[in-house]
């Protein structure tokens, strides 16, 4: 039997987060680079210490080179690789491997957007259909992502009996989650009736049913975990990560119920020597209701068409057994059009006891999940604040 020796080899040092919400005028460089500079100031270093750089943009194939131009940062080494939301926990893979390898010791992982103070959403999904066609789709004229998601939940629905009550109770977990974040973009009380008769927007969605469009920027800085311990009192550790993506178009996805977050999961399981029952606290990507649901089967939380029945009764909403999404999630903190590094930055924040009113006591461990496309990429870490 072989020893796994990167299991626990990188861990994170500092966390940043700017703009969160509405930037006010700033530009996504600008607020990026507020997150950056927090997390290296965090993380013990200088950012002369920064020599590995990862970013990706929803808008532009050059972003690392704008970033670390923008930063004064000269890297040895710098990834753009674009997996959509699910990037930057794939992220983690990446860095730790540079690190392992020997490419650089300091990475910094960054994204920022601004889709709320600056949108342009007509102009940018133009652009999109035409850099990134899908020929089985855009000739009808698809409302996506919405609809492709939408679909995914209809399937589910009709084929394990989930309800709308159970969809629009994960919104409502959410929503309490945010309700102790003052970082949350949306705060305001909400029941299942508030989601079950808000705007359609795709059949079974309704508009609370649908992620945030926020600005906001997270940056973190991962670092070898033999030199983390010499920088930062409280380093949490990368025990494992996976990533896998099975098809681009939601025509070409082979079971609407089952997700990439299968072979993901199983990955990152497996690199960290953990299971499902080990996990204390768990933050999964909800750009759609349906996504947790989806993903705690997946990931093994539960079985194929019991992800409803889980979440049921306030099970997933601080003070139930399951804590999860304790920031708010993207369906009520924070959502500027790709969400992983917020899920990496409160799973920091949570292993750290930093969680305030929302802090779940005793979390030592923590499953971070990205999502990205339509269910097309999905990528998993288990994070600890030991080794």
């Amino acid at each position: 039997m072989t020893t796994n020796t990167s299991r626990g080899s990188v861990a994170i040092l500092g966390t940043g987060l700017a703009g969160m919400g509405h930037a006010g005028g700033a530009t996504e460089q600008e607020i990026i680079a507020r997150a950056s500079c927090l997390a290296i100031e965090r993380s013990g270093l200088a950012k002369s210490d920064i020599d590995g750089i990862i970013t990706s943009s929803l808008t532009s194939p050059w972003w690392v080179m704008r970033m670390a131009e923008y930063l004064g940062i000269r890297p040895r080494f710098s990834d753009s690789t674009m997996f959509g939301g699910s990037a930057f926990i794939a992220d983690l893979k990446i860095a730790q491997m540079a690190i392992d390898a020997g490419e650089c010791e300091n990475v910094l992982i960054c994204y920022g957007a601004t889709p709320r103070s600056a949108p342009s959403s007509s102009r940018i999904n133009q652009m999109r259909a035409e850099l990134d066609p899908q020929p089985y789709e855009h000739p009808y004229k698809a409302f996506n992502p919405v609809s492709s998601y939408a679909l995914a939940a209809a399937r589910h629905m009709y084929e394990y009996g989930t309800t709308r009550q159970q969809l629009a109770e994960v919104a409502v977990a959410a929503r309490k989650w945010a309700q102790l974040n003052p970082d949350a973009f949306s705060r305001k009380p909400l029941g299942v009736d508030d989601v079950l008769n808000a705007r359609m927007i795709s059949d079974p969605f309704t508009t609370l049913d649908c992620c945030l469009v926020t600005d906001g920027a997270g940056a973190i800085v991962v670092s070898s975990a033999k030199r983390a311990q010499g920088l930062h009192d409280r380093p949490i550790y990368v025990l494992g990560s996976g990533f896998a993506h099975w098809h681009r178009q939601i025509s070409c996805m082979e079971d609407l119920t089952v997700t990439p977050a299968v072979e993901s999961g199983r990955k990152a399981f497996a690199q960290a020597g953990l299971a499902p029952a080990d996990i204390d606290v768990v933050e999964l990507y909800d750009a759609f209701t349906i996504n947790p649901i989806l993903f705690l089967e997946d990931l093994g939380f539960c079985k194929k068409g019991e992800g409803g029945a889980f979440i049921e009764g306030g099970r997933i909403a601080p003070g139930g057994a399951f804590p999860m999404n304790t920031n708010g999630g993207g369906l009520s903190c924070v959502h500027p059009g790709m969400y992983s590094i917020f899920l990496i930055i409160e799973a920091v924040t949570q292993l750290r006891g930093e969680g305030m009113a929302r802090q779940v006591a005793g979390a030592q461990t923590a499953l971070v999940h990205g999502n990205g496309g339509v269910l097309s990429s999905e990528a998993t870490a288990i994070l600890s604040s030991e080794l």
